[in-house]
Parts: structure tokens; C-alpha cells; sequence
């Protein structure tokens, strides 16, 4: 109420955008958009992974977008919202657990959530006017195709990576991608970039680098320094079910 109070009293005029006015604003809103989803999808905190009242929000306003606005991007951002949406029932089990990609049930995945997500896609990318949220909704479409996890094409999973660095780099793409070359060429391979990358500084704080590089450590046969860094990676996790899966991670490597 004081905000409003203070809008009244400066005189600030309050006035609905038009929607000549939504290209140059687009970028913000399909930011706010995805932030909305991805909160809802995987909480950054508290006892519950998921939120569906957020991700479905998120999901409808982003289809009211794409009515007033037949952007590239905004079919991409519904896509990859829709793809990950797939996953929803897959991603946790019954005890509220976290499901890797991996070992994810995928008969369990929604097929109609997928064929539009996958249509959007293409659609998307036959524009010729895409961006990062459609190369992000790619990846997740060549995952969907997989129907078992040792059948995903990460040759074309580290391409669409290596194309998303170019065009919006930043440490995380580049830890997804680290990932996936590991997935390609092996654990050993994959370490030596997540290494390099949690040299520099910039995810020395994600609980993420340190649980990827965990995995690695792990599949490569080094389970004491696997253990390590999954102990650095449950110091810096917050929400609930990953402090589960890490610490289920460690008893496993100390045979508890």
C-alpha cells in the first residue's frame, strides 16, 4: 500500500503497454517467465522439489504470450518449459527423492507434452530467428527422443552446447556441456574441463559443479575423491531432496 501511496502522491502515471511496445520488452518478460518455471520445477530451497502451481503459471502465461506475440523465442521458452514438464511425474519418486535423467522411468513421460514441445521446436528453428531458450528446448527434445538413456545423441546434445556457448556463454552452459562431452569421451575427459572450470572461481559455490564433478570421480573409479567433492557439494546444497540424493551418494562410497 505505501508503494502505491508514493506511485499517487509523485504523480506517476500508470499506463498498460501497448503491444508495439512488447518486442523491446520481450526479453525481460520471457526472463521473469522462465524464473516463474523454473521455481516451481526445482525450488532453490525448502523441504519440496516442486512447485506445480508456479510452473503451471508460468506455463500459461507464456502460452498467452505466443497468442499476442508469434515470436521465435517465445516458442522456444514454451518448449523447453513443455519438455521439462514431461518429466514432472518421473523426476522424483514416491518417497520425494530425486530421479536422475538416467535412470528416470521414460515410459512414465507425457508423449503430448512432448510432440508439442518438439513442434514448437521446429518450429522455432525453421524461423531462422531463434535464440537461447529454443537451443536450450533442442537439447531437451534430443533427450526426449531417447527412449532408453544409453540410446541420447550426445554428439548432437554437445553441438547444440557448444552453439548455445557461442551465442549466451556463461559457467553453467559450460558445466552442462563439460557434462555431456563426459558422456561422450568418458569421465576422465569431463573432469579435466570441470576441473579447469571450478579453477577459475565462477561455480567454486555451486553445489552442482562439485556433485557433477562427484559423478565423474565416481565413474572414473576414485571413489575416495568422489566423496570428497560430494561432501563440498552437500555443504553448499539447500534444498532438502538434494541434500538427500548427495548424502545417499556418500553412504554409498563409505559402504553405509
Amino acid at each position: 500500500m505505501r508503494g502505491k501511496a508514493k506511485i499517487r502522491d509523485a504523480g506517476i502515471p500508470f499506463v498498460i503497454p501497448g503491444l508495439s511496445d512488447l518486442p523491446k520488452r520481450l526479453d525481460g518478460v520471457l526472463s521473469v517467465i522462465y524464473l516463474i518455471f523454473n521455481e516451481g520445477y526445482s525450488a532453490s530451497s525448502g523441504g519440496s522439489m516442486i512447485r506445480r502451481d508456479l510452473s503451471d503459471e508460468a506455463m500459461r502465461l507464456c502460452r498467452q504470450l505466443l497468442e499476442l506475440h508469434h515470436d521465435a523465442e517465445v516458442m522456444g521458452l514454451l518448449a523447453l518449459m513443455l519438455l521439462h514438464e514431461s518429466r514432472r511425474t518421473s523426476r522424483v519418486s514416491e518417497d520425494g527423492d530425486i530421479v536422475l535423467l538416467e535412470d528416470q522411468d521414460r515410459t512414465r513421460w507425457d508423449q503430448r507434452l512432448i510432440a508439442e514441445g518438439r513442434s514448437l521446436v521446429e518450429r522455432s528453428l525453421a524461423s531462422k530467428r531463434f535464440g537461447v531458450y529454443t537451443l536450450q528446448a533442442a537439447i531437451s527434445a534430443v533427450h526426449a527422443e531417447a527412449a532408453r538413456a544409453d540410446e541420447t545423441d550426445w554428439n548432437q546434445i554437445v553441438a547444440l552446447y557448444t552453439v548455445l556457448m557461442e551465442a549466451d556463454p556463461s559457467p553453467v552452459v559450460e558445466l552442462n556441456r563439460a557434462v555431456a562431452i563426459a558422456m561422450r569421451d568418458g569421465p576422465n575427459v569431463g573432469l579435466v574441463l570441470i576441473d579447469a572450470l571450478i579453477g577459475r572461481g565462477e561455480l567454486s559455490t555451486y553445489h552442482l559443479a562439485h556433485a557433477a564433478r562427484g559423478e565423474l570421480l565416481r565413474r572414473a573409479g576414485n571413489n575416495e575423491a568422489a566423496a570428497d567433492a560430494f561432501r563440498q557439494a552437500l555443504s553448499l546444497a539447500k534444498q532438502e531432496p538434494e541434500r538427500r540424493f548427495l548424502k545417499k551418494k556418500l553412504d554409498s562410497l563409505c559402504g553405509k
